[in-house]
């Protein structure tokens, strides 16, 4: 077994290396060479191989396809996390983003969200459910928790379609302004995993969003499940002083559909392990 054999952890991460060197490449859909061809090529065991290729796979990097091989993965949509300090305006994500919706309907806030929203648990809310799509597949599900009182009329096109934000801001004269929002790692349940055309119990990405307006009172709370396989999270520090911010790069805020945000309402981000209502 290789695990008995000194040197087994560095042999492995070459092996690993080998291969995503191969994977970086090509591009997104091209084959790689099959486990045997590896072993050959790269001089290893054929269980040092696999255990490179599991984890490639795992991290979304490979897919393996039943009796056709091993191809490169569809490459992740990347969001940046920018400093919490700077107010942004939210520039349009790669790919053309779309929503289908799951479900529309008003409800009592109940304790919970009532709470996040500061209002009554007994007042009502908009619930939306809808999947979002990039370029036709399927990458988060959101749900979102909106003040009715805030939004009389509220169509379930207007969710469909279009800038969310720009309808509350032209239609309902609601000016959002800031949202704090937490970030942290799950995995897709049946039925969610049913939804993402992926396995269940799969890696995910779970955000959280307070938004308010520009009044500092809560509008929206939104709870979001990103596929881990197709989406990641870099982070910009600055670890000194600088003469001028650098330009922001393309890519949506993470958790926030593309768009939203995007007609000159600035929105300043903070991860925290908990979001607290009109924080």
């Amino acid at each position: 077994m290789d695990a008995d054999v000194p040197g087994t952890v560095l042999k492995r991460e070459r092996t690993r290396d080998a291969v995503l060197e191969l994977i970086e490449s090509r591009s997104p859909g091209d084959a790689i060479p099959s486990e045997r061809a590896l072993c050959s090529l790269l001089g290893v065991s054929r269980p040092t191989v696999r255990a490179a290729v599991d984890e490639l796979v795992a991290a979304g990097l490979l897919v393996r396809e039943h009796g056709r091989g091993m191809f490169v993965a569809p490459a992740k949509i990347t969001q940046e996390l920018v400093a919490g300090d700077r107010s942004l305006t939210v520039p349009q994500a790669a790919g053309a983003w779309s929503s289908r919706l799951l479900e529309f309907t008003t409800l009592q806030a109940g304790a919970r969200v009532g709470r996040k929203l500061r209002m009554s648990p007994a007042a009502e809310i908009v619930y939306v459910a809808r999947l979002r799509l990039v370029d036709g597949a399927p990458m988060a599900i959101e749900h979102l928790h909106i003040r009715a009182a805030l939004v009389p009329g509220l169509s379930a096109q207007e969710l469909e379609s279009g800038d969310l934000y720009e309808h509350l801001r032209t239609t309902h004269d609601v000016h959002v302004h800031e949202a704090v929002q937490a970030i942290e790692p799950t995995v897709v349940t049946r039925a969610e995993a049913k939804l993402l055309d992926v396995p269940e119990l799969s890696p995910a990405l779970l955000f959280e969003r307070l938004t308010s307006d520009t009044a500092g009172r809560p509008v929206e709370y939104v709870h979001s499940l990103y596929r881990g396989d197709r989406y990641r999270i870099v982070s910009r520090l600055a670890l000194g002083p600088a003469a001028e911010f650098a330009p922001d790069r393309e890519g949506h805020h993470p958790g926030i559909p593309p768009g939203d945000f995007a007609h000159g309402d600035a929105i300043t981000s903070s991860t925290r392990g908990d979001i607290q209502a009109g924080a």
